[in-house]
């Protein structure tokens, strides 16, 4: 009974669809205007017939409909043209005029397209005999399970001749970071490396250093890299800002990395066919993180794909999330332990984090090993799937990774087996406390998740600099005075260093760099718009003007703007994205101005920056020196000018006195004649500027 059921339905439907083969041409029938008036008729717009047709069977109909499919699918592979993608709100407007397909599980029967109007009606039907017919839901079960297969080799397929027609689409995203300019300095992609081979680096490390050009190491990583990669020593290291920190500390991670693989034998992440499917399954869901997002969304607001089926891509759509469910479930339960988080990274800034990353994806080019960036100010969502991929380094900032360690993501549940911990550029944030989430992480990972084989590494350009303590301090009873040993001591105390480590100090006295030349000027507080305009126009350059509060970095934005300067600005109150195109911005132009507060101060390598401008003095002597730290990098010379006003004499004294400054700094040279063209111009724009308001 059920069969004769299915038939009866089939027939029908199909003689109702796609019985008539048209042709002629439908014409216009005359109606009287008087008909209209009755209410019934209202929706009507025009009455049409159809004289010149032939029946057809719906089986005929069937086979040329797949005939013609099949033709359209050869065009479309020779031409190798994809699909007009639709917006969705062009698929909101084209919702009742989109077609879709009806499979059942006779293999005889014709597909037949179902006009978006109707398709209530045949999910009524369809329920009615799917509740009569279990045997038949199976057998469209596994149909879409056979669909699922071939439309992930076509997905496959048209990702590899994309790749292969358009290879500029991925480097020109490479072109935008700042980094890529010194990662790409060298033409030479087969430097010489054997001054590395003493240093007891991994040869695919060896290979991607010949490729970047980098012939030989810096001090730093000349006395670091053999205590941490043979002798598995903890390393302390101060070296002066462009000295090569980074690589100092990424490169033992990275043997760290290989060494464990060898020794679980997961070299070969593509050790059996299984795996290799679902590595390419993985990375295309992966590398196409916001098209999956928008049909995500367009799912959710119902809009379909024309060429999609209500019954069939429905059904696949569900069975897809849940095979990819079950996936992840069995993944993550046997990748935990056979893929850990091995390496973790600090910063204590969102730019420095995207940089570190950048340099250690350099030198692991040839490794195969995966890295992983959890920053604030992007999307949570996005990175928690970046995390289910079980990287093997991860670089973040403390505030992010909490929160993700108290969701309780799987990647980060287990961090016993944490091989390298690195805290870079964050012996301040560390030793007086200001990140709560980072005290919070240290104490978990120094109790709970501790691991007595684990590496740490701090590295900074102020390590090891004391400051002066005041006088009424030292008077008190129970002042401690602190000094090098004593400070590194703490240091170890709460990062957790419970052996002897490897101490490297290679600043100088001063704490700055040879090559940079220290100025300063005296003026008041509002004379500094003037020598900064001055100094713009006197001195035209790549130039980073530092400042301590986000309202004078606004304010100055808002000036040097009238006065077509076309400065870049960077704070923590800006959005993300901007921050990060502001600064490759700044890193493409020659004649630019970079209006920044410390996220910018600490560990950035931008190239070529020629001058440094203090607008309102650091409030301590390591943002001092990390901020003349943006400049005379690598070698190179570099200006750092002090703006300083009545309010800052007590901070440059401080800094002064910790420094230990032998000479004074010189002041910078000012030829009064342009100042007073400089101060008519700035007149000239605070009256435009009233003008506008007005």
């Amino acid at each position: 009974m059920k069969t004769k059921k299915e038939k009866k339905f089939r027939s029908s439907f199909k003689l109702k669809q796609k019985g008539i083969e048209v042709l002629g041409k439908w014409k216009t029938v005359k109606i009287d205007p008087n008909l209209f008036a009755d209410e019934q008729f209202g929706d009507i717009v025009c009455l049409e017939e159809l004289t010149e047709y032939k029946l057809v069977s719906s089986s005929k109909v069937g086979k040329v409909k797949g005939k013609k499919r099949k033709a359209d699918n050869v065009s479309e592979e020779g031409n190798g043209e994809e699909e007009p993608v639709i917006s969705p709100k062009k698929r909101k407007k084209h919702k009742d005029l989109r077609t879709r397909t009806v499979t059942s599980g006779d293999p005889n029967a014709a597909e037949v397209d179902v006009p978006a109007d109707k398709e209530d009606k045949c999910e009524d039907v369809v329920k009615g005999e799917n509740c009569e017919d279990h045997g038949h839901v199976a057998e469209s079960v596994s149909g879409t399970k056979n669909a699922l297969k071939k439309k992930k080799k076509r997905v496959k397929q048209k990702a590899a001749q994309t790749q292969e027609t358009l290879p500029s689409v991925t480097t020109s995203k490479k072109v935008k970071n700042w980094t890529t300019k010194i990662l790409s300095a060298s033409a030479d992609h087969k430097a010489d490396v054997s001054a590395w081979k003493d240093l007891f680096v991994p040869g695919p490390v060896l290979q991607a250093l010949s490729y970047l050009g980098f012939s030989a190491p810096t001090p730093i990583q000349a006395l670091a890299l053999p205590s941490a990669i043979r002798d598995n020593m903890d390393v302390l290291g101060a070296a002066e800002t462009g000295s090569g920190k980074t690589l100092a500390f990424a490169i033992p991670m990275i043997h760290s990395v290989l060494e464990w693989q060898k020794s679980n034998s997961l070299m070969s992440r593509n050790d059996s066919d299984a795996k290799e499917s679902y590595e390419d399954d993985d990375e295309t869901r992966w590398g196409n993180e916001d098209e999956t997002e928008e049909l995500t969304h367009q799912q959710v607001e119902g809009s379909g794909d024309e060429n999609d089926a209500p019954f069939t891509t429905g059904h696949v759509r569900v069975m897809k999330n849940a095979e990819f469910d079950s996936m992840d479930k069995t993944h993550t339960l046997g990748s935990n332990r056979k893929r850990p988080l091995l390496g973790l990274v600090l910063t204590p800034t969102r730019e420095l984090a995207v940089q570190v990353k950048h340099h250690i994806d350099a030198v692991a080019r040839f490794t195969g090993i995966k890295t992983a960036i959890l920053v604030g100010g992007m999307a949570a969502q996005k990175q928690e799937r970046v995390l289910n991929r079980k990287p093997e380094i991860v670089i973040a900032t403390p505030g992010r990774l909490w929160e993700l360690i108290k969701e309780r993501h799987p990647h980060l549940s287990n961090l016993r087996q944490l091989r390298c911990l690195v805290i870079d550029e964050a012996d301040r944030m560390v030793e007086r406390g200001h990140f709560l989430e980072l005290s919070q992480l240290l104490e978990m990972l120094n109790d709970s998740q501790y691991n007595p084989q684990r590496q740490t590494f701090v590295f900074s350009a102020t390590l090891t600099l004391v400051h002066q303590v005041p006088t009424r301090i030292v008077q008190k009873k129970n002042a401690k005075k602190i000094d090098k040993k004593t400070k590194l001591e703490m240091l170890m105390e709460k990062v957790g260093i419970k052996g002897k480590p490897k101490v490297i100090d290679l600043t100088r006295k001063e704490a700055t760099v040879e090559t940079l030349t220290e100025t300063r000027i005296h003026c008041d507080t509002n004379e500094k718009d003037y020598y900064l305009y001055y100094f713009l126009l006197q001195y035209p350059g790549r130039t980073m003007v530092f400042a301590n509060s986000i309202d004078c970095i606004k304010r100055l934005s808002s000036l040097l703007t009238i006065l077509n300067c076309d400065p870049l600005p960077l704070h923590a109150n800006m959005h993300q994205k901007q921050r990060l195109k502001n600064l490759e911005r700044f890193a493409e132009r020659e004649i630019c101005v970079l209006l920044t507060t410390d996220v910018a101060a600490r560990g950035l390598d931008i190239p070529n920056v020629q001058h440094v401008i203090h607008y309102q003095v650091p409030r301590t002597s390591e943002l001092y020196v990390h901020r003349s730290g943006r400049t005379a990098r690598a070698a190179h010379e570099g200006l750092s000018l002090l703006l300083i006003g009545p309010d800052d004499l007590i901070n440059f004294r401080k800094i002064y006195k910790t420094l230990e400054k032998s000479e004074e700094l010189p002041f910078f040279p000012v030829e009064t004649k342009y100042m007073t063209s400089v101060k008519e111009e700035k007149l000239l724009s605070k009256k435009k500027a009233r003008n506008k308001k007005c």
